[in-house]
């Protein structure tokens, strides 16, 4: 939580302020030439994009991403809603989770042949989970911020980016500068050791949010060349996250903790 200064010390830094803005003014004013103005910087692109990546101060908005996984970021009530699918061959697992700071809810639906979901006794309703019956910190998702595509990781590691028309940027992610992108990615794009190079676009929208971010990942050997895309939209008109009420959701039985943990 910001402190604040109080009013007295707001009042003594504007007085200070006021008066060297007038001691500046009569300065210039007894000289008869202007002083020419220093012309500004050229825009950064890099910069731009890096600024465009959502933060705190934002409005709640919705994402996607590669690998089937969608939701909603809320910066003010510090809450993220994830909603993934997996599928195979015999059934498709649906799971959903929200995050409210240290709490976590998760909701699991399977659809297929099999009622796998009454053989493993789970409810179809949202489970509040106990984070201490959780094996290890990466099974239990939690409120991580603001950027859940790691766009500002990606953006540090590009160079060359150039600004084009329409809000349009592009540039070339080294991997090498950044070792933990590739494992970052790994669950969306299996990368080669050959593969250190990766094209980058982007679209910063007219609000000056980033609205997209794709790497195209080349083909390497056998792996078929592929794409990373995250998208972040609806700014402001994203719903809110807001914790559940007890009637909303129960204590997560069992079942819940060996499927996460298995």
């Amino acid at each position: 939580m910001t402190q604040r200064t109080g009013t007295t010390a707001t009042t003594r830094r504007f007085a200070v302020a006021t008066i060297a803005l007038l001691a500046a003014t009569l300065v210039a004013g007894c000289d008869d030439k202007d002083a020419p103005e220093a012309a500004p910087p050229p825009p950064d692109p890099k910069q731009e994009l890096l600024d465009a990546v959502p933060g705190e101060q934002d409005p709640a908005f919705r994402f996607t991403t590669s690998g089937d996984v969608s939701g909603v970021v809320d910066p003010a009530n510090r809450g993220m809603d994830i909603d993934t699918v997996t599928k195979d061959k015999d059934f498709t697992l649906e799971m959903s989770f929200r995050m409210i700071e240290s709490r976590t809810w998760m909701k699991v639906n399977f659809k297929g042949d099999k009622n796998i979901q009454k053989l493993m006794k789970l409810p179809t309703t949202w489970m509040e989970l106990d984070p201490t019956k959780v094996d290890g910190p990466d099974s239990l998702p939690t409120y991580e911020g603001t950027d859940p595509g790691n766009a500002e990781v990606i953006i540090q590691a590009a160079s060359d980016v150039q600004a084009g028309e329409g809000g349009t940027y592009t540039g070339t992610v080294d991997l090498s500068a950044q070792p933990d992108l590739a494992d970052a990615l790994d669950g969306v794009a299996k990368l080669s050791d050959a593969i250190t190079q990766i094209p980058l676009t982007a679209v910063v929208g007219a609000d000056g949010n980033l609205t997209s971010l794709t790497l195209a990942i080349p083909a390497d050997g056998e792996q078929k060349a592929s794409e990373y895309v995250v998208e972040y939209f609806d700014f402001g008109s994203a719903p809110a996250i807001v914790a559940f009420t007890e009637d909303e959701a129960e204590k997560a039985p069992t079942a819940a903790y060996d499927l996460l943990n298995g």
